[in-house]
């Protein structure tokens, strides 16, 4: 695994070095010892699994309030996404800034989401599936999301819009939240 920092401190990309012979090929796609090389000491609690039909879906943003908070490490298995963070993080150099990173099936990448981040994406082809390696469980009480078309963020989706859950529609705009909680981590 090689870790290069993205723009947003604590976030990667993650380079995954596969080995094969004339069978095929062998990629590991989780290490605790070589995650420790960038802090990582969180155990490993859910790995989920997504599949979104449609080219131009925009699933997120997401993120779960403290006490659970989640670090997320995502992986693209089927298609291509475009896999954007926010820093939501008080206090941060970064605050509300994103980033994103392109994931394919053939790319051989994965994303590195900290605590304190906002995560999502958009598919970039039909017929995605997406891997999730997840440090929180679900808590629905703690959960909430940004909204993908959010002018304070301005993300540059690389393709048209398609289909957004009722749900990511329904999340306030960052400058009309009253309890805007800003906040996952300081």
């Amino acid at each position: 695994m090689k870790f290069i920092p993205l723009q947003l401190n604590g976030s990667y990309r993650i380079d995954l070095e596969s080995r094969g012979d004339e069978r095929g090929c062998f990629t590991r796609l989780f290490c605790a010892s070589e995650l420790k090389e960038i802090g990582h000491a969180k155990p490993i609690v859910n790995i989920n699994h997504s599949y979104t039909k449609q080219k131009g879906t925009v699933r997120g943003l997401h993120f779960q309030y403290p006490p659970d908070c989640e670090i997320k490490i995502v992986k693209c298995i089927r298609g291509a996404v475009w896999d954007c963070i926010v820093d939501i993080r008080k206090g941060s150099p970064t605050f509300l800034r994103w980033d994103a990173v392109e994931l394919t099936a053939e790319n051989n990448r994965m994303i590195y989401v900290p605590e304190g981040f906002a995560h999502g994406f958009q598919t970039l082809t039909d017929d995605v599936e997406i891997m999730y390696f997840v440090t929180a469980f679900y808590a629905p009480n703690n959960e909430d999301g940004l909204r993908f078309n959010d002018p304070k963020l301005n993300i540059d989706w690389q393709a048209k819009v398609t289909a957004v859950s009722d749900k990511d529609h329904k999340h306030q705009l960052i400058n009309d939240r009253q309890n805007w909680k800003g906040v996952v981590l300081t």
